[in-house]
């Protein structure tokens, strides 16, 4: 039980360490990311009008007859892919990256560089 509280409060602060430094706004929204077990999901954000510009997860129709499972990196560069298609056809270009409280590591590494492949700009 201590060692859940320990993680919490690690995350927790890491979440207020990144987001304090981010603000996204309607020409360059935040890039949210959101991770859980069995998905992954991405979503832009304007927050001056507290509204989600795109989203794209694994739980999406479209991308849930593509992926097999929605909690490892092949997801995660699907959702990264798509998100950055949807993204273009809303003509964003430029977004500031949002980790929240996860390490830039592993599933967020990997949504990150296929976002960055198709073609936002981080």
């Amino acid at each position: 039980m201590e060692h859940s509280k320990a993680i919490y409060k690690q995350r927790n602060r890491r979440r207020f360490r990144v987001r304090k430094r981010l603000r996204g706004s309607a020409e360059r929204p935040r890039l949210c990311v959101t991770r859980s077990h069995k998905h992954m999901s991405a979503q832009l954000v304007d927050d001056l009008s507290g509204k989600t510009l795109v989203s794209a997860s694994t739980m999406d129709k479209d991308l849930s007859g593509s992926v097999k499972y929605g909690g490892n990196t092949d997801a995660a560069t699907a959702v990264g892919k798509a998100i950055a298609e949807r993204a273009k056809a809303a003509g964003i270009e430029t977004v500031c990256f949002d980790r929240g409280s996860y390490k830039y590591h592993g599933r967020v590494a990997a949504l990150a560089a296929a976002a960055r492949e198709a073609g936002l700009q981080f």
